[in-house]
């Protein structure tokens, strides 16, 4: 198994060599073999043990092995104790999914403060197929039959091609020892009531079940990065950047068939989840949108704009009659000059005394209005909006120069008539928006 393992790394995972690697390591017997593995494959490894405290005496012996087991290979360690049961009863998720961020969130902080390149875990072909069956009971796409990568951004898994056979074939032969844990044999969870009870019975049907397995394993990667490859040339045709966001025509959308599948293809990336909602935005009205945790997808009249999530802003800067130039939240220069040159949506000249300083940028809000240059009257900002077929996002990020409570500037866009340059104006200010 040693010269398959140092085979694997040569033909896969080349670039590991030199690296420094943080191997997670329970004591239990995946994790010690592969500590052996890798260090008899001359790789940089620390051993990073996770003591979760619950099970007494027990996780306390864990942690004694996993130190001695790093003296014993000449290898560094890393130890962190952890309430884990204490951030189960604050309601912070099952104790398996507890123990799982409080690792991870462990591993990436030592990945920072100490300079390791990768994170090495024990994950076998058995795992793949008990993870292969969870997502198969609860219902999966293509991604949760694909079961575990090989690698997922700096997290590593070198024994994913070795079955627990194979593992423990070569324990046993070589003589290494590791630490059982009793929690594996409880089937009130059901990765271990799988393992327990559903999976010998598969390998019972058919002897080579496991081999078959992995074999469809590869087939399902295949064909995933086939439909990835397909999804990415969409993405390219469809996605058209306006700035930092994307306009994708929905006209476009509805082609595509089954359109359910395409929108998960399209838009799982970011974040999204209620796909019947997102399916719904194709025939909503304008303005209607869907949130993920990181991104909004809106409907515009003939447009799906996808844009990241932001605060909102509703912060307001102060400008003093002292400042020529401006650069939060928008660039702005202002000089004083003799007269009146070419103006432009980017460029005005209004009547400095005018102005009550200091002057005010913000956000629009509900009910302001101002008087448009070159009009007569007042016109509501949301009605100027509508008229210049600006939409939701661009609203929201519209800024306004303000002089007390009346608007000076819908900056970009328009001057108020009430600041205009006239034939009784001493002292023009030029304004320029730099883009």
């Amino acid at each position: 198994m040693l010269e398959r393992f140092k085979t694997h790394i040569q033909n896969n995972f080349s670039f590991l060599m030199g690296k420094r690697l943080l191997l997670a390591c329970s004591g239990g017997l995946d994790s010690v073999v592969l500590a052996h593995l890798s260090v008899w494959s001359d790789l940089d490894v620390t051993l990073a043990h996770c003591n979760f405290n619950l099970r007494g005496e027990e996780s306390d012996g864990d942690e004694l092995f996993v130190r001695n087991l790093a003296d014993e290979l000449k290898t560094e360690v890393e130890v962190k104790p952890f309430n884990t049961q204490e951030q189960v009863q604050l309601g912070k998720g099952s104790v398996q999914m507890v123990a799982r961020k409080l690792r991870y969130h462990w591993f990436n902080e030592l990945m920072d403060d100490k300079g390791f390149d990768y994170i090495l875990t024990a994950h076998h072909t058995d795992d793949n197929l008990e993870t292969f069956l969870i997502n198969l009971s609860r219902g999966t796409g293509l991604d949760g039959l694909s079961g575990i990568p090989a690698q997922n951004d700096k997290v590593i898994r070198l024994l994913l091609n070795f079955s627990r056979n194979e593992i423990l074939d070569y324990a046993q032969k070589e003589k290494i020892k590791w630490r059982d844990d009793s929690s594996n044999q409880d089937n009130k969870y059901l990765r271990n009531k799988i393992r327990l009870e559903i999976v010998p019975q598969l390998k019972e049907l058919h002897p080579t079940f496991l081999e078959n397995f992995k074999q469809t394993q590869t087939y399902l990667h295949q064909t995933s990065a086939i439909v990835e490859q397909h999804i990415e040339a969409l993405k390219k045709s469809l996605f058209k950047r306006e700035g930092d966001r994307f306009e994708i025509n929905i006209e476009r959308l509805r082609e595509l068939q089954p359109v359910e599948a395409y929108l998960y293809q399209l838009f799982n990336t970011y974040g999204f989840t209620e796909w019947g909602d997102v399916k719904q935005l194709l025939t909503a009205m304008s303005g209607k949108e869907v949130h993920s945790k990181t991104h909004r997808l809106l409907k515009d009249r003939e447009y799906l704009i996808l844009s990241k999530m932001e605060l909102d802003n509703k912060e307001t800067y102060f400008v003093s009659e002292k400042k020529c130039n401006v650069e939060t939240p928008v660039p702005l220069k202002m000089d004083e000059v003799k007269t009146i040159g070419e103006t432009s949506k980017n460029t005005i000249f209004l009547d400095k005394e005018k102005l009550n300083y200091p002057l005010i940028l913000r956000n629009w809000e509900k009910g302001d209005y101002f008087y448009p240059f070159g009009m007569q009257g007042k016109k509501k900002i949301s009605k100027f909006f509508k008229d210049e077929k600006m939409d939701v996002l661009s609203k929201e990020k519209q800024w306004l120069l303000c002089s007390g409570n009346n608007i000076v500037w819908v900056i970009g866009k328009r001057l108020d008539e009430r600041f205009k340059v006239d034939d009784s104006t001493k002292t023009i200010l030029k304004i320029t928006l730099s883009v």
